[in-house]
């Protein structure tokens, strides 16, 4: 019993980090329009960011600045910002199409720099010795696990509560009318370009946290973390919620990261040793087919984006169209 309650509070915690970055996205994409598809480059620049600052002293590598734990991880944020900010002044003139390959070249330049940098990530053998904050008070075991949950679970509200009043703010109206049609949001002198940029720096930022969080639980980040699938996971996951909803982006984490996980212990238990060999591959092709059905199935996702009126006396409970201003 006590091992099943263990693994949830690990599957929780994880889900959880991974609902952080599909939060993050939903901001970029679900409310922007913007084809991120160098989610991983953010993720990993705020765990290698967060191990960098807050690590012990390393030969192996640049770093171990030993910081207090919350400066560590405001400064992977920052990393992860600043690392938006120079892609997107670069990319975000490029639309649709273009914008994505941009974008995953990023995600791909980032995962070999991770992997051969060893003067500056370690390379293959990662950001090792990071202390996790409050060890030495709480042991390592089962109930620092449930606090740190807590903890990550506190930061998930706290980001799901910012963006969901931001949806609602003038600067949420104005990232759905530039989605929907920049040309008529630039004629009412609305300043796409800025607006996307910043939009941009946000969710990475928010992805960056999730990747300090995720560097921090597990005090280990490694190239093998930050491979593209990633980003494909987390698109899926935004995907299959529903782009533009908030609940449903953190309702589809739940829903793949269970159904990833599930695979992955259905494939090594009951397939033939043969096929065994092939598990991480299989899983792949089944996020592939994940994200190819529902766009064909139900392209809106599970729970689709409602957009309310935000005026006293309105009816919040149903739909509206909005305008651009």
């Amino acid at each position: 019993m006590i091992g099943v309650i263990s693994y949830l509070v690990f599957f929780t915690t994880v889900a959880a980090i991974l609902s952080i970055a599909v939060l993050g996205l939903n901001l970029q994409w679900g409310n922007t329009g913007l084809f991120n598809g160098g989610v991983v480059a953010s993720f990993g620049a705020g765990a290698y960011g967060t191990l960098i600052l807050g690590g012990a002293p390393q030969e192996s590598h640049f770093g171990g600045f030993g910081l207090a734990y919350p400066l560590a991880l405001l400064g992977g944020m920052i990393f992860a910002g600043l690392l938006a900010w120079v892609v997107g002044v670069l990319t975000l003139r490029l639309r649709h199409d273009y914008l994505a390959i941009a974008t995953f070249g990023v995600a791909v330049a980032f995962e070999n720099v991770a992997r051969n940098a060893i003067w500056l990530t370690g390379g293959a053998q990662g950001v090792r010795g990071f202390e996790r904050p409050l060890r030495a008070e709480l042991g390592d075991g089962f109930l620092y696990n449930l606090i740190f949950l807590v903890a990550v679970l506190i930061a998930l509200w706290l980001v799901f509560l910012f963006l969901q009043r931001l949806t609602v703010s003038p600067f949420g109206r104005m990232l759905r009318a530039i989605r929907e049609d920049e040309t008529a949001a630039r004629s009412l002198g609305k300043a796409p370009d800025r607006v996307r940029l910043t939009a941009f720096v946000t969710g990475s930022v928010i992805m960056g946290l999730s990747g300090g969080l995720y560097g921090t639980f597990y005090a280990f980040i490694s190239p093998q973390d930050v491979l593209p699938i990633l980003t494909f996971q987390i698109w899926a996951m935004l995907i299959v919620g529903g782009a533009g909803n908030n609940a449903g982006a953190i309702f589809g984490t739940f829903l793949i990261w269970g159904a990833w996980t599930f695979s992955g212990w259905a494939l090594a238990r009951f397939a033939p040793i043969e096929a065994q060999l092939y598990t991480g591959s299989i899983q792949f092709v089944l996020i592939g087919f994940v994200i190819v059905g529902m766009l064909l199935w139900r392209p809106q996702g599970l729970f689709p984006e409602r957009l309310v009126v935000s005026q006293p006396g309105a009816n919040r409970d149903k739909p509206q169209a909005e305008g651009l201003t």
